[in-house]
C-alpha cells in the first residue's frame, strides 16, 4: 500500500489515532527512502541508523504534525530525517574538537598565598572573636549573614542607629588589631 500519492488524509487520520497498522505500513515503506537521507549527511551507517530511529519515532509520538495538505508524507519525513542527520552531524564535530582540545593548563599552586590566606582568615576570626558580644554579634549578622542593618536591628532587638554604631566600633577595632598584618 503507497502513501506517497492518493489517501494522503486517510493515512494521516490513522497515524493521528495511532493505528499500529498505518504507522508500521509507513516504516516498511519509507525506512530505505529516509536511511537513505541520513546517510547522505552522516556518511556513517551507525548514526544513520540512530536518525531513521528518531526519525520514526518522532512520526510515532507526534502523528499529527503530519499534515498531508501541506505535503506528501516522503517530503515530512526526510525533513525531519536531514534535520536530524544535521544535528547529529554538528554534534559529532563539537564532540570530535572537545577530543582533540589540549586539556586547560592547571595554575600552579600558589603554596605561600595559600598559606598566608589561611592564616589572615584564623586571625580575622580570632579578633572577630575578641569583640564585645554586641559588636561581635552585629558584624556577624551583617558580614557574615549578610543581613541589612534594619534585619539585625529586629534580630538583636535594638534600634538600627545602635546596629551601625556598633558595626562601626567594631570594625575600627579590627582595622586597628589587623593592621600590623601584612602580606
Amino acid at each position: 500500500m503507497s502513501q506517497t500519492g492518493r489517501g494522503g488524509s486517510h493515512l494521516a487520520e490513522a497515524l493521528a489515532r495511532g493505528d499500529e497498522r498505518a504507522i508500521r505500513s509507513v516504516v516498511e515503506e519509507f525506512t530505505p527512502l529516509v536511511r537513505s537521507t541520513a546517510r547522505r549527511v552522516v556518511r556513517d551507517h551507525t548514526l544513520a541508523e540512530d536518525v531513521v530511529q528518531d526519525t520514526f519515532l518522532t512520526l510515532w509520538s507526534e502523528p499529527g504534525k503530519y499534515d498531508p495538505a501541506r505535503g506528501s508524507l516522503s517530503g515530512f519525513l526526510t525533513t525531519i530525517a536531514h534535520r536530524r542527520a544535521i544535528d547529529v552531524v554538528r554534534s559529532e564535530v563539537a564532540r570530535s574538537n572537545r577530543e582533540q582540545r589540549p586539556p586547560e593548563p592547571t595554575p600552579p599552586i600558589d603554596v605561600e598565598g595559600e598559606v598566608w590566606t589561611r592564616e589572615l582568615s584564623r586571625t580575622v576570626r580570632e579578633e572577630i572573636q575578641g569583640l564585645p558580644e554586641g559588636e561581635r554579634e552585629a558584624i556577624s549578622l551583617a558580614y557574615l549573614s549578610g543581613l541589612s542593618y534594619v534585619a539585625v536591628a529586629e534580630r538583636l532587638g535594638v534600634p538600627e542607629g545602635t546596629v551601625k554604631s556598633r558595626i562601626r566600633s567594631g570594625m575600627r577595632r579590627l582595622a586597628r588589631s589587623l593592621a600590623d598584618l601584612s602580606p
